[in-house]
């Protein structure tokens, strides 16, 4: 079928973090790794919108592991209509009444998903889970949080990047806009990439993580 590049600059995705992004994926498996030896769960956070997808596709998933614990609020999710969400994703503090909520604990691993990660939700969360003492696994996209002015509104006030907050940084090399097809005649493009690339992650810190476990004999 006619997809106009569309299956070519998914599948280029995926390979680019395939081959660059391993090393730091085996080193947050270790951290996800430490947390099963330890008995802890693996938390799990999206920053809003569609983010909040791959915690679902974490949580309790066939061929997945059992000790995640998804960070989850409606209110931050797509299932909240559009307008409620984004105002809420831009709300300062929310994201960190949720971490509060979950009442994380020193060295405790929480893997934040937003491929922005620049608004209130998810710098407010990744703050209060570095109060905490938790190890926080990022999964973002550098060309945004490089190429979105400082003074941008989506921003949270003190102007940081989830980066900034992150022992472990997982690129996801989300483009600005995300969507990745032209269609001739259509001035806007379409076809987003960034769920495809953020499950494959997910996926791919659960392979690392279970065949590290397996090193170890934790079975």
């Amino acid at each position: 079928m006619k997809d106009f590049g569309y299956l070519q600059s998914v599948m280029a995705n995926l390979q680019q973090i395939h081959d660059t992004q391993g090393e730091v994926i085996e080193k947050a498996a270790e951290l996800m790794c430490d947390a099963i030896a330890n008995d802890r769960l693996i938390h799990v956070y999206g920053g809003g919108g569609h983010t909040t997808l791959p915690v679902g596709e974490m949580f309790f998933r066939a061929g997945g592991l059992a000790c995640i614990n998804p960070l989850m609020e409606t209110g931050l999710s797509v299932f909240n209509q559009a307008l409620k969400y984004l105002e809420l994703e831009r709300t300062v503090n929310y994201g960190s009444a949720i971490v509060k909520y979950y009442d994380l604990q020193k060295d405790d691993v929480l893997i934040i998903f937003h491929n922005i990660g620049i608004n209130p939700a998810t710098i407010d969360a990744a703050m209060e889970a570095k109060k905490c003492g938790a190890k926080i696994i990022a999964v973002s996209s550098k060309a945004w949080q490089t190429e979105m002015p400082a003074d941008h509104f989506i921003r949270h006030p003190n102007k940081t990047n989830l980066n900034d907050y992150a022992d472990v940084c997982i690129e996801d090399f989300n483009p600005v806009g995300d969507a990745a097809v032209q269609v001739p005649g259509c001035d806007t493009p379409i076809a987003p990439i960034s769920n495809l690339a953020d499950f494959f992650i997910a996926h791919l810190l659960e392979i690392a993580t279970v065949a590290k476990c397996v090193e170890r004999g934790i079975t």
